[in-house]
């Protein structure tokens, strides 16, 4: 022993000691800590968005390193990837409690200015050399154009083609000369023709029989009200908003529509997650045409192919080269991600589209989404001027037109009906399950309350009620200096003041820790505690019926799931936020294709699009949405074309909590699409308030309480 040790000091610094000098040292303890801080100021309700995505970017570019370096030692290279686990754990769970962080963790996302220079300094902080810095922009030249790549197959197809010819056969309708509407704001009637419309009013456009000529692969069929809509497309009409309710097939519809048309190149936006769906879907529905996915900078792009797929998050990358590829046809899945005019994405959206019209007349253009008013008729305001029915302020000529021929003007009580069938005749296709696919069993939702265990129980009853009495609190201050501004006591319950208390806690910001708990995270609690109670029943589901879809909106939550289902011997997958493209559609086979894997757990952010899982029939929803369409998103990956088993969702709703209210508010709050879309009576609400529905119950029900 004592030989050992003189060699030792004679050597220089102990192994353990060297061990810990290494572990100290390079990027991995600067992004340690910087996970730490970010998980620290999450729980205070702030996001370092900026720091959020370098670490993420960062760390994958350390595993990578460390998992290809052969100088790296075994030993040494589970320890680094241990230590990079832990910080990816950190990022996942603060992602999954702020769900917009996902698309920061994709890695096409796009680096700031910020975050380049953030990342540089933690490259240089560990001794590491930072990638040389962009050059500025030229004078005249913008920071978004300065960022513009063109790939350079994309090069070598516009090289190929020189002389693409601007086509006017399509140019827009000369409108008359004395217009009956010249001079008429015509944007806010049009809009509110459809917030006002009545029990029955049509919501579809009058679409043709369907071509029994028009042929499609072997081994497919297409629905009749799929075949309509294509058989529109062949017929000519070239615009449409697809409506149809989640489940009915609108990327087929989408596909097939442009081989009707023959609009190819045809360019294909879509949410990352489901770019290798559309590859997948294109190959089955037009096999005889070529297919490429933009990915990252486009380097190993197609530029000659008849389909190119994109995601959001990199059109401000390639936006430059795709307005003048001489694309025929331009589809936008998810099409309500547009909705804020303000956005870079919208704002790259709707340049491109521009621009394609400009070159070729009338391109085919579908905007898809099975949830077109998320919040509020405004908005159909990005998705029209995507089409081309509208620009800014404006409806465009062929509209123009349109609304000419009705011979109303807004003063006269026909016009707001006129004007609703004058923009679905321009391209809006809605159809709902039980409508158009009786061959799809009907779904239930069953709501499933659970007992919390005591402690739990007791622990969130408190919290509860210590937030009730914290609204009442504030509550009873503002009625105080009312009293003493005034002199009258105040009788009864002031509605309007609960509401404005409860938006003031609304927009305050979530730290908790010296007023409590707040309504998210006295939801995410609730989630937690019925984590394993969902599970169970989960289990139960499986070994009992079959394969089961179990979603949750938190990665712990997801991750209790997980470990109960090992504990039990349950074969599992997962669909998470984080993972690659290529780890999502291995573990959506696995889950579809393996008899003996029974359950898959789904991030409701991440799976609740894109996701065709109909090979269930059992859903479980651990925790419950926020707005209604969020829920129908997620129970719509399994009721779909080709489901032959009734579908029952199974809410889980933990009794004598918050969570019930939540669950009413919900689906009370489902109105809006189907009054504006569907003709229904229901009153039009945004759905995003149901936080704030669910706190002035709250504090309703404790003013109550008092007075009785």
């Amino acid at each position: 022993m004592a030989q050992r040790q003189g060699r030792s000091r004679r050597g220089g610094t102990p192994p353990r000691a060297q061990r810990r000098h290494r572990d100290n040292e390079g990027i991995l303890p600067i992004l340690a800590k910087a996970a730490r801080e970010i998980e620290s100021r999450a729980q205070r309700g702030e996001l370092l968005r900026t720091t959020f995505q370098v670490v993420a970017v960062l760390a994958r570019e350390e595993r990578t390193r460390v998992k290809n370096d052969p100088e790296v030692s075994e030993s040494r290279r589970d320890a680094e990837l241990k230590r990079l686990d832990g910080i990816a754990k950190i990022l996942g769970q603060v992602a999954g409690a702020q769900p917009e962080l996902f698309e920061l963790l994709d890695e096409n996302a796009e680096l700031t200015e910020s975050a380049r220079a953030l990342k540089r300094e933690m490259q240089l902080s560990a001794g590491l050399e930072p990638e040389p810095e962009p050059e500025k922009p030229r004078n005249g030249t913008s920071v978004h154009e300065a960022r513009q790549v063109v790939p350079r197959s994309v090069v070598a197809a516009q090289l190929a083609n020189p002389f693409l010819a601007p086509d006017a056969s399509g140019a827009e309708p000369r409108l008359p000369d004395n217009r009956r509407l010249a001079g008429w704001e015509l944007m806010g009637p049009l809009l509110s023709s459809f917030e006002k419309a009545g029990a029955g009013a049509p919501s579809c456009m009058e679409l043709p029989d369907p071509d029994p000529g028009f042929v499609v692969p072997d081994g497919l069929e297409l629905m009749p009200h799929q075949a309509r809509l294509v058989a529109a497309a062949a017929q000519g009409h070239r615009t449409f908003l697809l409506a149809d309710e989640p489940g009915l097939g609108k990327t087929a519809q989408a596909l097939l529509a442009a081989k009707a048309a023959d609009a190819y190149p045809l360019l294909c936006v879509v949410p990352s997650v489901v770019k290798t769906n559309w590859a997948r879907e294109a190959a089955r529905w037009t096999p005889n045409r070529s297919v490429s996915v933009v990915q990252g900078n486009g380097e190993d792009l197609d530029g000659f192919a008849d389909i190119i797929i994109v995601n959001y998050e990199v059109l401000d990358r390639h936006s430059g080269w795709m307005g003048s590829h001489g694309f025929r046809g331009m589809v936008l899945d998810e099409a309500h991600f547009i909705k804020n005019k303000q956005s870079q994405r919208s704002q790259h959206v709707i340049d491109i589209a521009d621009r394609i019209r400009r070159r070729v007349g009338r391109p085919l253009m579908m905007a898809l989404t099975g949830t077109p008013l998320i919040n509020d008729i405004d908005d159909f305001r990005t998705i029209w001027q995507f089409l081309g029915w509208t620009d800014e302020k404006h409806p465009r000529p062929r509209l123009l037109l349109k609304l000419e021929e009705a011979g109303f003007t807004p003063l006269d009580r026909e016009f707001s009906r006129a004007a609703r069938q004058a923009v679905i005749d321009m391209g809006i296709v809605r159809r709902r399950k039980v409508d158009v696919a009786k061959e799809i069993p009907a779904r239930r939702i069953a709501d499933l309350p659970v007992e919390l265990d005591s402690a739990s129980a007791r622990s969130i009853q408190g919290a509860e009620r210590e937030l009730a009495r914290r609204l009442a609190k504030r509550y009873d201050s503002s009625i105080a200096a009312r009293e003493e501004r005034s002199g009258e006591k105040v009788v009864g319950i002031d509605h309007e003041l609960v509401r404005r208390v409860a938006a003031a806690e609304l927009a305050e910001p979530s730290d908790t820790s010296s007023t409590g708990e707040n309504v998210f995270t006295l939801v995410r609690r609730i989630g937690q505690a019925k984590a394993t109670l969902a599970a169970e029943y989960a289990a139960q589901l499986a070994r009992s019926t079959g394969k089961v879809v179990f979603f949750a909106k938190h990665v712990d939550v997801m991750d209790k799931a997980s470990e109960l289902f090992a504990s039990q011997g349950i074969a599992y997958s997962s669909i998470r936020g984080e993972q690659t493209p290529a780890v999502r559609q291995k573990n959506i086979d696995a889950f579809v294709n393996d008899p003996d894997v029974a359950v898959v757990v789904c991030s409701l952010t991440a799976a609740g699009v894109g996701v065709n899982l109909q090979v269930a029939s059992n859903v479980v929803l651990a925790e419950l949405s926020w707005t209604h369409a969020e829920q129908t998103q997620a129970i719509d990956r399994v009721h779909r074309i080709g489901q032959e088993e009734p579908v029952t969702a199974w809410r889980i709703i933990a009794a004598h909590t918050v969570d019930a209210r939540i669950a009413g508010l919900v689906d009370a709050k489902a109105g809006l699409a189907a009054r504006a879309l569907d003709g229904s009576d229901e009153e039009v609400t945004a759905e995003a308030d149901v936080q704030l529905e669910a706190l002035v119950s709250l504090l309703t029900d404790e003013l109550t309480r008092r007075e009785d």
